[in-house]
């Protein structure tokens, strides 16, 4: 797909959204990106999911780890176009560990799967746990990379569509400084 066709994707499905909101990496912005309201249609999923996958089949990957809520439907996708488990990992008291009986052996070869990425928080936690389950991590992947080239990882690390959405830290958010209210995408707005 091309960025432009990426780009019309996001726009029908009303995934890109303007206004003042407060990212899970705690940093502010103008622009928010709800990549459920693509992967809500099994098509556009399966096909985002395809093109993830051909771009790091030669990685070789074993499993499919994501990060719980936001990677789940994605890398489930990349799994089923790699032919391998999908498995996620999810925050248990404020740690993202592995729950459900999910398991990563020593042999294993781990590509992380991201819906979108920021600052590369969120996708260094899951690493960590991979690593410390034992398993080798091969590669990153993300639909959206609008960590403007800051997000550097030791391993290959490829994205859909680079996108430029400008962030701030919450001290320093002209947004805050206009009175703008500030949103958390998914919940009502919060008072920053």
């Amino acid at each position: 797909m091309t960025r432009d066709e990426l780009l019309d994707l996001f726009h029908r499905s009303g995934a890109l959204h303007d206004g003042h909101f407060r990212l899970s990496s705690g940093l502010h912005s103008p622009g928010y990106l709800q990549c459920a309201l693509v992967l809500q249609h099994p098509q556009h999923a399966e096909m985002l999911g395809r093109a993830l996958a051909d771009r790091l089949r030669d990685l070789r990957p074993t499993v499919v780890l994501s990060p719980a809520l936001g990677g789940v439907i994605i890398g489930q996708e990349v799994g089923r176009a790699l032919g391998v488990r999908a498995i996620f990992a999810e925050r248990n008291d404020g740690t993202l560990t592995l729950r459900r009986g999910f398991t990563v052996a020593e042999n294993d070869r781990v590509l992380v799967v991201e819906d979108v990425l920021t600052t590369g928080g969120s996708t260094r936690e899951t690493m960590q746990v991979a690593r410390a389950a034992g398993g080798q991590v091969v590669g990153v992947a993300s639909i959206v990379d609008r960590s403007r080239g800051v997000a550097r990882f030791d391993v290959p690390f490829s994205a859909l569509l680079e996108m430029s959405l400008p962030t701030y830290e919450p001290d320093q958010c002209p947004l805050c400084a206009k009175g703008l209210p500030v949103v958390k995408p998914g919940s009502r707005p919060v008072i920053a």
